[in-house]
């Protein structure tokens, strides 16, 4: 009854200009703006995967959850609540906001963060039309793609996602201080990662969000895109040791970084959780 993929995140933005310059040109995602001035963000069949929200300050608005059935939507709801979690049913208007058939809503206090639990995402009828010339997301079984967050206590948020919402060990990373753990709820190498505190990093912090491409060349494309138009690289080209992604990290409008990045390894039946001391095999070198 745990969680199945990581389907959406919300996020209130300052500039919300600067923030549909990357996703357009840099990603090629779809946008499609609503009324009050949000807009919606799309990469694969549903029909948004992030949404911006105009905003004085800049956060993150919620994450959410897929899950695979409606049962065990209901299952972990009333888990939560017999740990002593106020979950409350999404109204009307939130459901449509979200374009699911039925979700909940938690205060999530490991990551300090709105939490919603949903299933039945609408898929469009549409096909995804990129802003730019891309083959696409890998999302289909997997997911959005996977964030990584900062906490005060690893321990008890491994804890948390595996005992209550499911996730399974992925691996370890540590270097230099720096404490990462990996965790998988679906064949993606991970979906969740969490990180230790460090150099003034305050616990809920958001690191960043990767999305993965179907093809190198996109992401090769968007590299040269990154280097020409000014947008903030935040780490070069490189490959993670654990997951074998190639990706580079941008740093967006909001503060945190996205990850676009390709081939990352699946988890298997015959998955052996591993330590590594180094997050990468090459590149991967910070800007600045």
């Amino acid at each position: 009854m745990g969680v199945s993929a990581l389907g959406y995140v919300t996020l209130d933005v300052s500039d919300m200009d600067a923030w549909l310059k990357i996703a357009t040109i840099v990603f090629g995602m779809q946008t499609t703006r609503r009324p009050d001035g949000a807009v919606d963000l799309r990469i694969d069949e549903f029909h948004h995967r992030f949404t911006l929200y105009p905003a004085a300050t800049d956060r993150l608005h919620s994450l959410g959850w897929e899950m695979a059935s409606p049962e065990d939507l209901l299952a972990l709801v009333e888990k939560l609540r017999g740990l002593g979690f106020t979950v409350d049913e999404m109204d009307a208007a939130t459901r449509a906001d979200r374009k699911v058939i039925s979700g909940y809503r938690f205060h999530e206090p490991m990551l300090n963060a709105e939490t919603e639990l949903f299933f039945g995402p609408l898929a469009h009828n549409l096909a995804f039309a990129p802003t730019r010339g891309i083959a696409g997301y890998n999302t289909r079984g997997l997911g959005l793609g996977h964030v990584v967050f900062h906490v005060a206590d690893t321990d008890a948020t491994v804890a948390f996602y595996r005992d209550v919402l499911g996730f399974s060990l992925s691996d370890y990373i540590g270097w230099d201080g720096i404490e990462a753990i990996f965790l998988h709820c679906n064949p993606r190498h991970h979906t969740l990662a969490i990180m230790n505190c460090f150099n003034g990093i305050q616990p809920g912090a958001l690191n960043h969000i990767m999305i993965e491409a179907l093809s190198y060349d996109d992401v090769g494309y968007a590299y040269d895109i990154v280097r020409d138009s000014g947008v903030p690289l935040f780490m070069e080209m490189g490959k993670h040791s654990n997951d074998h992604m190639q990706s580079f990290y941008i740093r967006t409008p909001s503060g945190f970084c996205i990850e676009y990045g390709y081939g990352g390894r699946l988890i298997g039946p015959d998955w052996e959780v591993r330590n590594y001391d180094q997050p990468m095999l090459f590149g991967h070198r910070m800007v600045g």
